[in-house]
């Protein structure tokens, strides 16, 4: 006779009376950490002035943040899981506050990375553990749309940085970039103590110290690699080394992970084909986003002539669709009638066109550029919720934390990737064209080489040709990628059919379809 399963302290499953308050409470409260991403590139003339900030400086004061926030995602994901959601979504705004206001008040360059590097620790608690509080509060009815009103939290955030941060920079000094972080985190923190419920794994496991250890140091070098990439070159001994250091302290990480009987993440996960159909999507949407959008903000500002602000505002329709399409609930009901496969299918052939478009009509205006970030955006709007849905699903809910965890640093390393290959792509292209250049693989150093306007016409057709053609290798990977990914949950959906039904896959008696290990 089988002992019946130990009580979790989850919330029942038809969902907290509270959880479309819930959700608004946690979306502000990540709509601030997402902005911080961003919202400092307008300040950099500021801050190199007031602060007298080097090049290098102004770069560690950016990338700190995001640095120390995607190396922690996986061990703030697995200590939420632990030691419980609230508890650690509670520390996320308090340390993002105080950090806020350590950068708001800061003196000097040193002061200035060192509050931004406390806030990205603060950023990573909150990224996991407000995902993870979505999958808690809601049941699988409604869970699709939360997702995709987080997902369009997380869009609206990405691309509002540099708007909001030039906002404030007409009307205050550059610290109240930060400073205005600090009243969102005490309204959020006062109303998730009153209102967010408690979970956690409740399992006694003991904690996997080493495991943290190892995915913090791996992921912080793989993405200081990429950072560093564009700016010191690819194979620059530099880059070279920190990223084999990653590569190697990632790969012993798993090694740890699968040789103990308590993993913080289970290698077992990558076993299902619904999960690793998702990671695929996932890393691939992140991929044709960021690296698109890392090409189109200087080709609208070397090429085209726009300035910051108005680079940034020509590039918000991308993420005024997405948050249109996602408030509409258009994913999670497509996502009930077409079911999860044709969704993601349909969403990354669309993110596919839209760059397609882009690269064939956006060359020389702004009127083709357009039309591809709008398909953009609705093939992301689709897209991105369902994978996110996915992910999260494959995964036990006492297990929500590393989920999140997971899903953010796809994300992270996904937009990364897209950097360096599409850059790459673009460099070759432009250095082809333009041979001769001093500093070819630079546009703006290739501008001021050039010494007359025939000259510099020459290297901006370069660019806009180098553009097309990244922008034309990222339709394809895209859409590769998302059928692929498609192909698999519809593989993982035909595979959990017999269970079902009530009769077990092939293999031992009793096994799920989308087990994630051996039972304790």
């Amino acid at each position: 006779m089988t002992a019946p399963a130990a009580p979790r302290s989850d919330p029942a499953p038809q969902g907290h009376p509270q959880r479309w308050l819930i959700l608004g409470v946690i979306c502000l409260a990540q709509l601030t950490v997402l902005l911080d991403n961003t919202v400092l590139n307008v300040a950099i003339p500021s801050l190199t002035t007031e602060l007298d900030a080097s090049t290098a400086d102004v770069q560690w004061m950016i990338n700190a943040y995001s640095l120390v926030q995607a190396g922690l995602l996986l061990t703030a994901g697995s200590s939420a899981d632990r030691y419980g959601r609230k508890k650690m979504l509670v520390v996320g705004l308090a340390l993002f506050g105080v950090g806020s206001l350590a950068a708001g008040l800061a003196q000097s360059s040193g002061q200035l990375i060192a509050a931004r590097g406390g806030m990205g620790v603060g950023g990573a608690l909150l990224l996991t553990t407000t995902l993870a509080v979505v999958v808690q509060i809601f049941d699988d009815a409604e869970r699709v749309k939360a997702i995709g009103i987080w997902s369009t939290v997380s869009s609206l955030g990405f691309a509002a940085g540099p708007l909001f941060g030039g906002w404030v920079l007409d009307h205050f000094w550059w610290g109240a970039i930060f400073l205005v972080n600090i009243p969102v985190a005490l309204i959020a923190l006062a109303a998730v103590v009153r209102l967010v419920p408690e979970s956690k794994s409740g399992r006694g496991e003991r904690p996997d110290l080493l495991g943290a250890l190892l995915s913090t140091i791996g992921m912080t070098a793989v993405v200081f690699a990429i950072i560093s990439g564009p700016e010191h070159g690819w194979t620059s001994g530099r880059v070279l080394l920190t990223a084999f250091v990653g590569a190697a302290v990632v790969a012993g990480f798993v090694l740890w992970e699968l040789h103990i009987p308590n993993p913080m993440l289970d290698m077992h996960f990558f076993r299902n084909q619904k999960f690793v159909g998702a990671v695929a999507g996932a890393i691939l949407v992140a991929f044709g986003m960021g690296g698109s959008l890392f090409l189109l903000t200087q080709h609208l500002q070397f090429v085209l002539g726009y300035g910051p602000l108005e680079a940034g505002l020509r590039t918000a329709p991308m993420a005024l669709t997405v948050v249109a399409l996602n408030l509409t609930g258009l994913g999670a009901r497509l996502v009930r009638k077409w079911g999860t496969p044709v969704v993601i299918a349909t969403g990354m052939s669309g993110l596919a066109a839209g760059l397609a478009a882009i690269a064939v009509l956006g060359r020389h205006g702004y009127g083709g550029m357009l039309l591809g970030l709008v398909v953009m955006g609705a093939g992301i709007a689709l897209a991105m919720p369902a994978m996110a849905n996915a992910i999260m699903s494959a995964i036990p809910p006492e297990k929500a934390g590393i989920g999140a965890g997971v899903n953010g640093t796809l994300a992270e390393f996904g937009n990364g990737l897209g950097v360096a290959v599409l850059g790459a792509v673009m460099n070759a292209r432009f250095a082809a064209l333009v041979p001769a250049a001093v500093g070819a693989s630079s546009l703006p150093a290739a501008l001021a080489a050039a010494g007359t306007p025939e000259a510099r016409q020459q290297i901006r057709d370069a660019f806009a040709s180098g553009l097309e053609v990244s922008q034309l290798a990222g339709a394809v990977a895209v859409l590769a990628g998302g059928l692929l990914a498609a192909l698999l949950l519809r593989r993982a959906e035909g595979a959990q059919a017999p269970v079902a039904a009530g009769e077990p896959p092939a293999g031992k008696a009793g096994d799920r379809a989308d087990s994630t290990g051996p039972a304790a």
